[in-house]
Formats: structure tokens, sequence, C-alpha cells
């Protein structure tokens, strides 16, 4: 035996990531020494939103005004199916 259960003592006693998945589980990989969070979740030197946070610009997709224009278009739409099927 190559004395594997020896070896895993130090991995198997750290703390472990406190983020969640996506099944909404905790994850379960070692965090990063002094962090909080595992390697793929922010741990890792250079993850994680840049500064200023370029990421969280809005695209303009999901305001207000556009939602209700294409409710609007799609009220129009709806109209217009109705009008050409009742003309068969």
């Amino acid at each position: 035996m190559s004395g594997h259960t020896k070896t895993t003592g130090p991995m198997r006693a750290s703390r472990r990531c406190g983020a969640k998945t996506r099944t909404g589980g905790a994850c379960r990989a070692p965090a990063v020494h002094g962090k909080t969070r595992c390697r793929m979740h922010g741990g890792a030197k250079g993850s994680g939103a840049p500064r200023a946070n370029r990421n969280a610009r809005k695209h303009g997709l999901f305001t207000r005004d556009a939602i209700e224009e294409r409710r609007e278009i799609r009220a129009l739409l709806g109209g217009v199916r109705k009008l050409l099927g009742g003309i068969k």
C-alpha cells in the first residue's frame, strides 16, 4: 500500500468553499489558502469583476421601455394574426 489515506488528511481537513452551486448545494472544493472561496468561485488571483465593474453595464434589453415596446409589438402581431385568420 502507498499510504494514500495518510496523504489525504490535510486535504480533507481544509476549509470548503462557501459558494452556492447551480443546483443549490454548497461547493465542495477546498477554499484557497487565506480566502473563503475556491479557485473557481473567486479565490484565485485575478478572478472577479474588473475595477469599476464594466460587466454590470446595462445593454437596454430589459429596461421598462424595451419590455413595454415588445408587449405592444406582440399585441399588434396578435391582432394581425386574428385579422389574417378571418380572411380565409
